[in-house]
């Protein structure tokens, strides 16, 4: 058959809906199962599921014992150009990246170099995390499952250019929510930290070692770690979802910011080269014959490691689903009384599901495009389960649909109704230039406010936006369909100056603190020196080694200075107090105190 009436047979069963590729399915043999008489009317249903949720495309691929016995695509891979969605289509496989990472990090336990339950500082003295309890008690088992007590904190990293390294340094700064080992707080930044961990302990980058060590050998030559590499496949699929407010699908960019966390979700695969993957999981390592992943790593990722609420039971009296843990990148749960192991991935457009059933030996890989869609990795594993096992359907999509379409409306009206809580007759309290600077975080980084023809500019991580006034000094932006809205209350210091901007965040209220104007270093020297009181003692202002000031009295500890603008300095105990160094003629003369009660220079010697 030519390229051409390929291309032109694709479209034919584009049209239905439809869409078959070739791979030989049929008797398969996992305790009798027979795949093709299991899977009657499996189309009809995926035909009319990706109806009801508007969905563009979906990929499914089916594992029994050592094989790949069904692989399909349903749907578009780019809906614009009605591009089929086949088992090569190539997408990002998100938080499915996850079980790399803890594989990996395991043949480093493996190895003698990380290990799974002593404290990480242990192996790695370089980390460092909120305090001292944290240092000395969280171990890499503790990171991978999640049971840090730390929460996610995703907006560090979305949409940011930090790299690794610098994300692994920030840990320092992320306070704990919760007591260790309590809660299960999914955090994707302790997948990206032992990402580095690897890099550290074995002189290779993640992506080295995981090519190396388990996509070379498991022939996924397909695989990548970007979407530029994506796009240089001969298939990739492209992400559309619906709008918030109606029943429009629309294109949407592709999530390329990955790098800094790629650990924890960078990697691009497709049903082919993932049916691989999942063949390695379900036969204790092996693939092909080799054995490629030790099985005692296997082992230590699929023991339960924080338990799960049973939230589907006790919220909606599902109990199909019971008693879920979570391992090391991936979950267990009794799904209808069979061992289920799972993980999902999701990422702007793209999301998708590896899961198998070990004592069944059937493993469901799911690949779906559309955010608004994304519940049809859990809805169409299920089914598949269910109808390779025998039993009665559960009515997944119609549970979930109804759920969705309520909480779509409910969304909708609750947009309409933004602003009503806006203070009327109120205006900012000071003038527009007043509010423009650069903000910062220790583990956010940087905001920055801008002004441009009398509108305040609000531009954070890549997230540029018109800010207007909404009451006092809350500024907000619009409602963006991609990237949300922004609302951001601005803070005075004891001196009347805008010294804060404050951002809900994640999980909790985030304060960035106003970045100063920069110092010329030759007046920075200047400033340096002795300076005496009224009663004669000279006190010191010094250089301190993190390029800021610090002020030494006699006999008393430095007392670090914080700088505020210009020339003026702050107290670090006390904001009502400042610092603020006199120039005449170019030249230091003095230092003016500044409080409450008053205000004296003390003239520099």
């Amino acid at each position: 058959m030519t390229p051409i009436s390929i291309t032109v047979l694709c479209r034919r069963f584009a049209a239905t809906g439809l869409l078959f590729f070739a791979l030989a399915w049929g008797a398969a043999a996992a305790e009798g199962i027979n795949v093709t008489q299991r899977l009657e009317g499996f189309d009809a249903y995926m035909a009319k599921t990706l109806k009801d949720w508007n969905a563009p495309g979906v990929g499914v691929g089916i594992v029994v014992n050592d094989k790949l016995v069904f692989a399909k695509g349903y749907g578009f891979r780019d809906y614009e150009k009605k591009l089929p969605y086949t088992p090569g289509t190539m997408s990002p496989i998100a938080s499915n990246t996850k079980l790399f990472t803890a594989i990996a990090a395991g043949m480093l336990v493996a190895e003698g170099k990380l290990t799974w339950d002593k404290p990480v500082r242990d192996s790695v003295p370089a980390i460092r995390f909120y305090n001292d309890q944290l240092n000395n008690t969280v171990t890499l088992r503790d990171m991978l499952s999640h049971r840090t007590g730390i929460t996610r904190h995703d907006t560090i990293w979305y949409k940011s250019d930090f790299s690794r390294k610098e994300l692994f340094q920030k840990l320092v700064y992320l306070e704990p929510q919760e007591p260790m080992r309590e809660t299960f707080l999914y955090n994707n930044l302790m997948y990206a930290a032992v990402g580095y961990l690897i890099e550290l302990q074995s002189g290779k980058t993640w992506e080295q070692f995981v090519k190396e060590r388990i996509l070379d050998p498991l022939q996924m030559s397909s695989t990548s770690y970007s979407v530029t590499d994506m796009l240089q496949r001969p298939e990739f699929g492209v992400g559309f979802t619906e709008r918030r407010d109606s029943f429009e699908i629309y294109k949407i960019p592709y999530y390329e910011d990955i790098s800094g966390v790629a650990p924890c979700g960078a990697i691009v695969s497709n049903i082919e080269d993932m049916s691989h993957w999942l063949i390695a999981l379900m036969n204790q390592g092996k693939y092909e014959g080799k054995q490629v992943l030790p099985p005692e790593v296997l082992k230590a990722t699929l023991e339960p490691a924080i338990a799960l609420p049973n939230t589907g039971l006790e919220a909606f009296g599902w109990s199909e689903m019971l008693n879920s843990a979570y391992g090391m990148g991936r979950q267990t749960a009794a799904y209808r009384g069979h061992l289920m192991t799972f993980h999902g991935g999701d990422l702007p457009g793209f999301h998708t599901q590896v899961s198998f059933m070990p004592q069944d030996h059937i493993g469901v890989l799911v690949f779906e495009i559309g955010n608004h869609s994304q519940p049809l990795y859990n809805i169409v594993s299920y089914n598949v389960y269910e109808r390779l096992l025998g039993m009665d359907q559960t009515p997944w999509s119609d549970r979930q649909l109804a759920m969705r379409l309520k909480n779509k409306k409910a969304g909708t009206e609750a947009r309409t109704k933004a602003g009503e809580g806006r203070v009327p007759d109120t205006k900012p309290s000071h003038k527009l230039a007043d509010y423009a600077g650069a903000y910062e975080h220790p583990a956010y980084g940087l905001m920055t406010v801008g002004l441009k023809d009398n509108e305040l500019q609000f531009d954070f991580h890549k997230i540029k936006l018109p800010m207007t006034p909404f009451h006092y000094d809350r500024f907000d932006t619009p409602d963006d369909e991609e990237n949300g809205k922004w609302s951001v209350n601005f803070r005075t210091n004891p001196q009347g100056d805008i010294d804060k901007a404050v951002m809900s965040l994640d999980e909790g209220e985030t304060v960035f603190t106003r970045k100063p104007d920069t110092i010329d270093p030759k007046m920075l020297s200047q400033i340096t020196g002795a300076y005496e009181t009224p009663s004669g003692v000279k006190i010191q202002v010094a250089a301190a080694p993190d390029g800021g000031l610090s002020l030494v009295l006699p006999g008393a500890p430095p007392i670090a200075l914080k700088h505020l603008k210009g020339l003026t300095y702050g107290h670090p105990r006390f904001s009502d107090v400042t610092l603020e160094f006199v120039v005449q003629d170019g030249k230091v003369t003095g230092l003016k105190q500044k409080s409450p009660s008053g205000e004296m220079t003390l003239p520099k010697k």
